[in-house]
């Protein structure tokens, strides 16, 4: 049975929570494209691995702040979100979500049971699927990990948006290393209280950690305001990685 979506309003945002007072998504409504939650703009470090995503799949959609982020600023970017209940998608045209177009849509789907048949590969899949008391199992197993990857392209990168400090995220962690075979860093989102996991190939990690000066420099001031405070977490995340073993 799907939760019933909330909506809070005062005179600068627009909010969304399910039963839990635990606030979903937020809009600034003097720019509803805007990334206000700090852990939205921490999920879009993506963009420093892969700056031109051909192809973006979200798991959840809340208020749309990531897919109406990608759809109006990665004008080379396909994205699909996927949203298991019907009532939060009810509420696109109040978060000013634009209509599904050649480029972008919304699917009334199970995203674990999405990916078991995915029709295409992803350059990026972000997972941020969250009920009232969490993130679900269905969006966490093991073999929701495996399906990601398998869903992913060869150097596709996963972001995952979890509670901070919980034995769920530490579990969490474990499966993911185990799935990527240890290509996988996190670190708190700007104001904490969540974590983002990234997890891709190894080598594509090494890259993005040794060539980050000038990918940072190469991202628009429109990414580089978004990732301001995020990006140097995920620098260091990345700096802790092992090396390589010799040959």
């Amino acid at each position: 049975m799907s939760e019933h979506a909330r909506l809070h309003s005062n005179s600068q945002t627009l909010s969304l929570s399910f039963e839990s007072s635990l606030i979903q998504s937020c809009m600034r409504l003097a720019d509803p494209d805007e990334l206000v939650l700090d852990y939205t703009r921490a999920m879009m470090s993506f963009l420093l691995l892969n700056p031109n995503p051909a192809h973006i799949l979200m798991i959840g959609l809340g208020g749309g702040s990531i897919h109406k982020y990608v759809h109006r600023h990665l004008l080379g970017s396909d994205i699909t979100t996927v949203e298991i209940n019907p009532g939060v998608i009810d509420l696109r045209q109040d978060f000013c979500i634009p209509p599904d177009d050649e480029r972008s849509r919304i699917l009334c789907a199970d995203g674990a049971a999405f990916l078991s048949k995915p029709s295409r590969s992803y350059d990026v899949i972000l997972v941020d699927g969250f009920t009232g008391e969490g993130i679900p199992d269905a969006l966490c197993s093991p073999g929701f990990y495996r399906r990601v990857r398998a869903a992913l392209s060869p150097q596709g990168v996963m972001v995952a948006n979890v509670q901070a400090d919980t034995e769920q995220t530490r579990e969490i962690l474990k499966r993911v290393g185990r799935v990527f075979d240890g290509a996988v860093v996190s670190f708190e989102s700007d104001e904490g209280g969540n974590d983002i996991v990234v997890a891709s190939q190894a080598d594509a990690l090494r890259r993005t950690a040794e060539g980050f000066e000038a990918r940072w420099a190469a991202l628009g001031t429109t990414h580089q305001s978004t990732l301001a405070v995020a990006s140097t977490r995920l620098q260091r995340a990345l700096q802790k990685l092992p090396k390589p073993s010799a040959p």
